[in-house]
C-alpha cells in the first residue's frame, strides 16, 4: 500500500544566518577602517549594530512567516508581514543605535541614528525578499510533492480497479449462468449474452477515464445488474431513486458496481433471505444502502473495495466517503461531483 513521505519542514541555516550577519558587519565597517582617523572603538560598535540587527532581523523574519506561525500566508510580497517587519526593524535599529550612542556619547546622534535606519531598511528588505523567494519555491516543491503523492495513489486505485473488474470468479460465475440457461433453453439467455458484452465493453472502455456522468455509470450498473439478478434471481434486489436532473453529475467509473459487488460478498444472497440495495440522493450525497445479513464465511475478498472508492474521491474532491453501519443496514455515502474535475 501506498505510504505518503513525511513532510519536510521549512528551514534555513543557522550557519547561514550567522556567516551572513557577521560579513554585513564586516562589510559595513570597511568605510571605517579605510578612514584616517579611524576609531577602533566606532568601528567595533559600528560592527555590533549591524550584525546584531541583521541577526535578529533574520529570526523575526524566519519565525514570522507561516511555517512557524500555522496562520495563512499571502502570496503577495507585498504583505501586512513585510510592513510588521519593516516597523519593528526601525524600532529594533533605534534602540541598537542609542545603545551605541550611550557608549559612544560623542558621536552626532542626529545624522548617526539616520545613516543605521536606512541600512536597517535595506538589510531587512533584502532579507524579507530572500525568505520569501526560499518559502515560496518550497511551498511549491511541497505542491508537487503532494500531486505526485496523489497521482501515485490515483494510479495504484486504478491498478486495484482494473483487479477487479478483470475478476475471472464474477466470470466464471456469470458463463456458468449462461451455462445453466442455454441448457434450459431459457429465452433470456440472448439477453444475458448481450448484457455480459455490453458489460465488458464498457469495462474496458471505461478504464482510463477518471469520471463519468451519473447517467453512464447508471448504464454500466444497470448490466451488471441484470447479470446478478439471472443469477440470484428472486433473492436480489436493486432500486433508485436518483432525479433525471442529477444525471449530468460525475462518478468515478464503476463506483456502483464496486459497491454492489461489495454487498453480495459480505452479506447471505438467497431466496429465503432476499439482498435489498437501494441507491439514492440525499442532499449533495449519492448514498448506497443495504439490509445488513452477514455471511459467517464471506467470499474471499482483498479488502481493497471501499479503501479504492475512498482513495478516488480524495483525489478528486478532498472528501472522504461517509460509511455508516447499524444492525440492520449498511450505507455508503459519496459526495456528489458537480462539475468534471479537468474543469
Amino acid at each position: 500500500m501506498f505510504k505518503p513521505k513525511k513532510q519536510i519542514p521549512f528551514e534555513i541555516s543557522d550557519r547561514l544566518i550567522w556567516i551572513s550577519s557577521i560579513s554585513l558587519g564586516i562589510l559595513t565597517s570597511i568605510p571605517k577602517i579605510v578612514d584616517h582617523h579611524f576609531v577602533v572603538a566606532e568601528g567595533i560598535a559600528d560592527f555590533a549594530v549591524t550584525s546584531g540587527f541583521a541577526l535578529l532581523i533574520w529570526y523575526y523574519n524566519i519565525y514570522s512567516i507561516p511555517a512557524y506561525t500555522k496562520k495563512t500566508g499571502s502570496k503577495k510580497v507585498l504583505s501586512g508581514q513585510l510592513f510588521r517587519g519593516l516597523g519593528v526593524g526601525l524600532i529594533l535599529m533605534f534602540f541598537l543605535s542609542s545603545i551605541q550612542y550611550y557608549i559612544l556619547s560623542h558621536l552626532n546622534f542626529g545624522p548617526q541614528i539616520l545613516m543605521y535606519e536606512v541600512r536597517g531598511i535595506l538589510i531587512n528588505l533584502t532579507f524579507y525578499m530572500f525568505i520569501h523567494i526560499l518559502y515560496q519555491t518550497y511551498l511549491n516543491q511541497q505542491f508537487v510533492r503532494e500531486l505526485e503523492r496523489s497521482m501515485a495513489a490515483n494510479l495504484e486505485a486504478q491498478y486495484e480497479l482494473l483487479k477487479q473488474q478483470v475478476n475471472p470468479h464474477f466470470l466464471f460465475n456469470s458463463l456458468n449462468t449462461l451455462k445453466y440457461m442455454v441448457e434450459s433453453h431459457d429465452g433470456q439467455s440472448s439477453e444475458f449474452i448481450l448484457k455480459l458484452a455490453d458489460f465488458y465493453r464498457f469495462t474496458l472502455g471505461s478504464l482510463k477515464l477518471k469520471v463519468l456522468t451519473l447517467k453512464e455509470e447508471l448504464a454500466i450498473m444497470e448490466s451488471y445488474v441484470y447479470l446478478l439478478k439471472a443469477r440470484f434471481e428472486e433473492g436480489f434486489f436493486v432500486t433508485q431513486n436518483i432525479g433525471s436532473d442529477s444525471y449530468d453529475t460525475y462518478i468515478p467509473p464503476f463506483t456502483l458496481q464496486l459497491l454492489v459487488e461489495n454487498c453480495i460478498k459480505h452479506n447471505i444472497v438467497s431466496l429465503e433471505k432476499p439482498l435489498y440495495i437501494a441507491i439514492y440522493q440525499e442532499e449533495d450525497y449519492l448514498v448506497i444502502e443495504n439490509n445488513l445479513q452477514e455471511r459467517k464465511i464471506p467470499e474471499p475478498s482483498t479488502g481493497m473495495g471501499l479503501k479504492n472508492i475512498n482513495q478516488r474521491y480524495l483525489h478528486l474532491t478532498q472528501k472522504n466517503i461517509i460509511i455508516t453501519a447499524t444492525d440492520e443496514k449498511f450505507t455508503i455515502k459519496l459526495p456528489i461531483l458537480y462539475e468534471h474535475p479537468n474543469n
